[in-house]
């Protein structure tokens, strides 16, 4: 059954998404069942799976979410190998913010022809890195430089051009285990510039930056690492 959730989040521009990013070798099934059960009581719209490297079968994982959780679940690849016809959809991303051809088509047309037959949504992304403090894992695997959080400019034509070349959303990312999240005015600057769905991740980790990031003009924030290690955390979201 299509859910058509691109439709959903376009059609509901004023409402708050809460995407859980879930990464399969950082779960075992006690964690993973509490988690979700959190997830299904709180305001959480989506379950992200996907991680920079992930060893774990992941048509296994995504049959272990679904058997403790109804909400959407979308692919959030790191590779052309993270790919599943279990998920509902998957976010097609294309690395804009860097210049590594695998990354900007390269796994993309290694998953073309399976993507095609799974009959999967697909929602191509422009995947945005910004620097954060420190190296971040997607930076090391994808071999690409993030944009300098204070180059707002850089981002915000990133972006434009993304949605430009015919892409649906645009993901900033600070990258996992973020020191710091995405700056609130490269946030609002880039939402003024676009017209397409923003979706914010990285380095979150209280209810305030949450809030904080909402109020910027994201349409959907992604927890990962602060649910890891606080997933308290969803009950006050």
């Amino acid at each position: 059954m299509m859910l058509d959730i691109y439709k959903n989040i376009v059609s509901s521009k004023n409402t708050r998404h809460i995407a859980l990013l879930l990464d399969p070798d950082k779960q075992n099934m006690v964690n993973l069942e509490y988690v979700l059960d959190l997830a299904n009581k709180s305001s959480v719209s989506f379950i992200l799976v996907g991680g920079s490297l992930v060893n774990t079968d992941i048509d296994e994982f995504i049959r272990s979410i679904k058997l403790h959780t109804d909400l959407p679940l979308i692919l959030f690849p790191g590779s052309a190998l993270q790919f599943s016809s279990n998920a509902d959809a998957i976010l097609l991303l294309s690395l804009i913010s860097g210049r590594n051809p695998e990354f900007l088509i390269g796994n993309h047309v290694q998953v073309a022809y399976r993507l095609k037959q799974s009959g999967i949504e697909i929602i191509p992304t422009g995947y945005l890195l910004i620097e954060s403090g420190g190296s971040s894992s997607v930076q090391y695997m994808s071999n690409t430089l993030p944009i300098p959080s204070n180059k707002i400019e850089i981002a915000a034509a990133t972006a434009l051009a993304g949605e430009q070349l015919g892409l649906k959303m645009i993901y900033l990312e600070a990258g996992s285990g973020a020191k710091n999240h995405v700056p609130i005015e490269l946030i609002r600057l880039v939402k003024k510039e676009i017209s397409i769905p923003l979706i914010v991740g990285g380095g979150l980790k209280t209810v305030d930056q949450i809030n904080a990031v909402f109020a910027a003009g994201a349409n959907v924030v992604v927890l990962g690492n602060g649910i890891e290690n606080n997933p308290e955390l969803l009950k006050q979201i």
